[in-house]
């Protein structure tokens, strides 16, 4: 059975992909188009870097395109959940021995482990999801196994 993967979004995240599928197709589509066709002026494309680099850059933009729409189309939309577990678009405060740390459940799509948004599929990610307040959740990362005590669930 050929499943497609679903991409976990919230509302903002899907609204930033569109605005960048927009930007790509009105605005980038048509400058690599320009760059490409002032390349084919300088005549002999075998040699013309600048023809080389307008068609990696074309590549590049129809590759993101595509990648974009496929997102979007599917996509699965999430609400920040309040409820008493952990699920995707939770905002998750653990303690560690290091101190707190916050952390909000988002789709790999839009994780930035930097901001504190780390994907459903990661390892800390999936030993969060489905645990409640007070819960002890173990995590086997590459330095060793970190013990995650759930603190509050927003």
């Amino acid at each position: 059975m050929n499943r497609k993967k679903e991409f976990y979004l919230s509302e903002e995240g899907l609204a930033k992909l569109q605005e960048e599928l927009d930007d790509l197709v009105t605005t980038k589509r048509k400058e690599v188009t320009k760059a490409l066709k002032e390349a084919k002026e300088f005549g002999d494309l075998s040699e013309n870097s600048s023809w080389d680099d307008a068609k990696d850059r074309q590549v590049f933009i129809e590759g993101r395109i595509a990648e974009i729409e496929n997102i979007i189309k599917h996509a699965k939309t999430i609400k920040r959940s309040k409820g008493g577990t952990v699920a995707i678009g939770s905002k998750v405060k653990v303690k560690v021995a290091e101190g707190e740390q916050l952390f909000e459940i988002v789709g790999s799509t839009e994780a930035d482990p930097s901001s504190g948004k780390i994907s459903n599929e990661s390892p800390i990610g999936k030993a969060l999801l489905g645990s409640k307040k007070g819960d002890a959740v173990e995590v086997e990362v590459p330095a060793g196994t970190i013990v995650y005590e759930i603190v509050d669930i927003g």
